[in-house]
């Protein structure tokens, strides 16, 4: 199961044990358990420490154990095998089972630690889902460090039947206790916050009790990280606040077109640019959804932002990055089966609809690519383009075209999402050039129809906004209000792209830095 270098590295990951770790397999006699067993024994082979037996009587097989010898009640299981992204996930059990310590901040791991209750955690991953790992061991490191919480991780693509039978579409999907929990992406802090009724409370009242910034940034994808780095580097006293750090970034594999980069993935771009954000002392406040912005009164003063659960920042300037997110279709039925059968990630999703009918809508980049990959796995594929032509680049086209299992509908309205109530059936669509309406046989539907901005929070601030929601600025960053730059995607700048919104900010790091210094400092300011 492992490679020469696999084994070398997990073996000097292992040296890291204080302590003996158990590896209890639940077997069955199919190829699955075959290639679990193999993986164990490789792995106890490894170091002293790690014993690895095949005894186990779990209903889930294969599935298996990781233990904690001195404390048994301390546990993660991972039900399918843990490889591609969750191989990772795997090394840290072993390292946390082992009495490694994680590198979480340590009031965080108090609170996970005092948290009341007994949690019961299933959640469901897939090899090819980049948001998953995140979900996977921030449960992992809960029950290793509290013995009332437990974490069974389970692959869905090798529990297929289970994954249908309790409607899950969607991955990450977590349940608590044996019910519906969260869909999607969450942080060791977010999944705390919900099981700690007191947290939100604590984390306001600390947010408020911060000083003033020389310059906030709003959002921390790459436009809000340029604009740090470029303030923080002039010597200002600089913080990002984020309600998910990274943004799209997370959300993004393969980017083949950042210069001086020949190919890096959206969150590895977005680890390196917290590396970066941590090497020039910028303060990171993440996990903060902006709710209200304040403006300053007079030119000079302060502006403030007022964030979901009550606490507030103030700042000398501001720079709005909040990014967008995908567009949704806004027909009938989409909300209803978000999850259910619509989805927005096909990297995350995709495997979960193996050999099925799916539709792609959007004929754009993002369309066609979703459609390609998407195709290598599932039983067919239609897309669905409201324009009379594709808009994707004649490369991905022609890819497209070669596919046997792909039908391509141009001119074609999606109007409705069809279901049976408890998951997507099919869709319905309207030939725009005959008006005819016509419905396919589906079992998902994934939505790739470009983006909106982030702005909602903005619409009483008296700052300025397109037809589209976008923050209207000049060449140079400048927002309607004398102190508030904004950058990226969120703003009318044209051409929606990474290294785009580096650029612009950048530039609206330098605006805020002439601003400054045309204006009081932050002790007169305020």
């Amino acid at each position: 199961m492992l490679d020469t270098a696999m084994q070398t590295q997990l073996k000097t990951y292992l040296a890291n044990l204080r302590e003996p770790i158990e590896l209890v397999a639940s077997l069955d006699d199919g190829p699955k358990s075959a290639q679990t067993r193999e993986l164990l024994t490789e792995i106890a082979a490894l170091h002293e420490d790690v014993s690895a037996s095949f005894n186990g009587d779990d209903a889930r097989r294969p599935s298996f154990l990781i233990r904690r010898a001195s404390d048994p009640a301390k546990w993660v299981r991972f039900a399918g095998l843990p490889m591609g992204h969750e191989f990772t996930s795997l090394v840290l059990a072993l390292l946390w089972a082992g009495g490694h310590p994680p590198k979480v901040a340590p009031e965080l791991l108090e609170q996970v630690r005092n948290l009341e209750g007994d949690f019961a955690f299933e959640m469901y991953f897939s090899l090819s889902c980049h948001n998953c790992p995140d979900v996977v061991q921030a449960l992992a490191l809960m029950a290793f460090e509290n013995p009332r919480v437990t974490a069974t991780l389970i692959e869905g693509g090798a529990y297929q039947t289970e994954v249908e039978e309790r409607g899950v579409l969607a991955v990450p999907a977590t349940f608590l206790n044996g019910e519906p929990f969260w869909n999607g992406k969450l942080e060791l802090a977010e999944i705390v916050a919900r099981l700690d009724t007191g947290a939100a409370a604590a984390a306001a009242e600390k947010l408020s009790a911060r000083p003033p910034f020389e310059v906030l940034v709003i959002g921390g994808g790459p436009a809000g990280v340029a604009s740090a780095i470029y303030t923080a580097r002039k010597g200002f006293s600089t913080g990002i606040a984020a309600e998910r750090f990274g943004g799209q970034l997370n959300d993004t594999l393969g980017i083949e077109n950042l210069p001086g980069t020949a190919y890096t993935e959206g969150p590895r771009l977005a680890g390196e640019l917290k590396a970066q954000v941590d090497a020039n002392a910028v303060e990171l406040i993440n996990l903060s959804e902006a709710e209200r912005l304040e403006p300053a009164a007079d030119s000079g003063g302060l502006h403030t932002v007022h964030f979901a659960g009550g606490g507030r920042l103030h700042a000398r300037s501001l720079i709005l990055a909040t990014g967008a997110r995908w567009r949704n279709l806004g027909v009938p039925g989409e909300a209803e089966y978000r999850n259910k059968g619509v989805a927005y990630c096909p990297h995350c999703d995709g495997p979960l609809f193996k050999g099925k009918r799916i539709a792609v809508i959007g004929g754009g980049n993002s369309g066609v690519e979703a459609a390609i990959d998407l195709a290598k796995i599932v039983g067919h594929v239609t897309l669905i383009e409201f324009d009379s032509q594709l808009r994707a680049d004649a490369v991905l086209q022609a890819k497209l075209q070669s596919m046997g299992n792909v039908d391509i509908l141009t001119s074609a309205q999606t109007t409705e999402v069809l279901g049976d109530g408890t998951r997507v059936s099919g869709l319905k669509w309207k030939n725009r050039c005959t008006g005819e309406e016509q419905q396919i046989a589906l079992e998902g539907v994934f939505v790739q129809i470009g983006l909106v901005p982030n702005t909602e929070w903005l619409k009483d601030s008296g700052l300025k906004l397109s037809q589209h929601g976008e923050i209207v600025t000049d060449e140079e960053g400048r927002t309607s209000l004398p102190g508030i730059f904004a950058a990226g995607d969120a703003t009318t700048v044209p051409y929606k792209q990474i290294v785009v919104a580096m650029g612009e900010g950048s530039k609206a790091a330098l605006s805020a830095f002439e601003y400054l210094i045309r204006n009081e400092p932050l002790a007169q300011a305020a």
